[in-house]
């Protein structure tokens, strides 16, 4: 059986889509390059996990190590490949903005050259709603053009939508991008609002609010994330033979190539997002009012509709269900 490829997989989505999958009987090879962005032991956790299962293997591999990624691709002849390995965050893309260069372009050209020369069948990569800058038209629709990011980050995720292009249309590689909205759920990220919010009030230390809880965003259970994400990855991008050079639509192409929101399809206030944590932890939050930071965007809203029609599904996890099973795996792991 040839394996299945996931970048990131010690990271939370990357992790949580291998165990999909090993639990569907797939093989699995987990690459990731155990950054120390957030905390490195939290990765090996989910590692631990994952390596519970016989149909997983590890690679300890950054994506800008080219030749190290050359060899991997030449031992398993990879079909499928999930890319979900990033520098992420919006806020410390300003401060590193070469960390995010050398893992989401560098070693994202590494990866698109693998999968040329090694003839993939699908690539399915991790994008993100924060391309659309400072776009304020909402729901926001994957046929919107996304030409003014506010981070360096989004402008990273923006570039690697046009680098898969280039290679759908030169080199037919298949390949399809998520831009994915505000994912939460238990094992996720601690830079993320959730988490770090979980952790604070648990612990009677104020939180930081900021536009003044005006912010909203349309989060997303990881769960159906995933689910979202197999859903794509059986169903490899093909031209859009309605395609138009004198109307292109950014969505598409006449090349192998797609892009799909993935959302709730439901906005949340940030005010609203605190009181389901409050409930869900028993315990009232110490607020901080803090004005917008540069980089961030007042609002998130998804427009799902070409993912339901081209998959049959879209995420509709609620956020009260959501926050409750975070809250829950949370006290478990840190025995609070």
């Amino acid at each position: 059986m040839i394996p299945v490829l996931v970048t990131g997989a010690a990271g939370f989505i990357g992790f949580h889509l291998a165990e999909r999958l090993l639990a569907a009987g797939r093989q699995v090879v987990g690459l990731d390059n155990l950054s120390d962005y957030y905390d490195v032991g939290l990765k090996r956790a989910r590692l631990r996990v994952l390596a519970a299962h016989s149909n997983f293997s590890f690679a300890e591999i950054d994506l800008a190590d080219d030749a190290a990624l050359k060899a991997l691709f030449a031992q398993h002849k990879f079909k499928l490949v999930f890319n979900l390995a990033a520098q992420a965050g919006v806020r410390y893309s300003l401060s590193n903005p070469q960390a995010y260069v050398r893992s989401n372009l560098d070693g994202f050209v590494n990866l698109l050259e693998c999968c040329r020369h090694h003839v993939i069948e699908h690539l399915v990569f991790a994008s993100s709603s924060s391309v659309y800058g400072a776009v304020t038209k909402m729901p926001f629709s994957v046929h919107q053009n996304v030409d003014h990011p506010l981070s360096l980050y989004a402008a990273t995720k923006k570039s690697n939508e046009l680098l898969a292009h280039s290679y759908s249309h030169l080199f037919r590689v298949p390949s399809t991008g998520l831009r994915f909205f505000t994912v939460y759920g238990p094992w996720g990220r601690p830079d993320m609002a959730v988490y770090l919010f979980t952790k604070a009030i648990l612990a009677g230390e104020p939180i930081d609010v900021f536009n003044n809880g005006e912010m909203q965003r349309d989060f997303t259970y990881i769960d159906d994330v995933v689910e979202a994400l197999v859903r794509v990855g059986d169903r490899p991008a093909t031209p859009n033979e309605a395609w138009s050079g004198q109307a292109p639509d950014p969505a598409s192409s006449n090349a192998p190539y797609r892009l799909y929101n993935i959302g709730n399809n439901t906005p949340v206030r940030l005010m609203r997002l605190i009181e389901v944590l409050e409930d869900a932890i028993g315990k009232k939050a110490i607020k901080r009012m803090l004005p917008m930071q540069p980089g961030d965007v007042p609002a998130t809203f998804a427009d799902v509709q070409d993912l339901a029609h081209d998959v049959d599904f879209a995420p509709r996890t609620p956020i009260e269900t959501g926050i409750a099973n975070f809250v829950k795996w949370y006290r478990g792991y840190y025995g609070v």
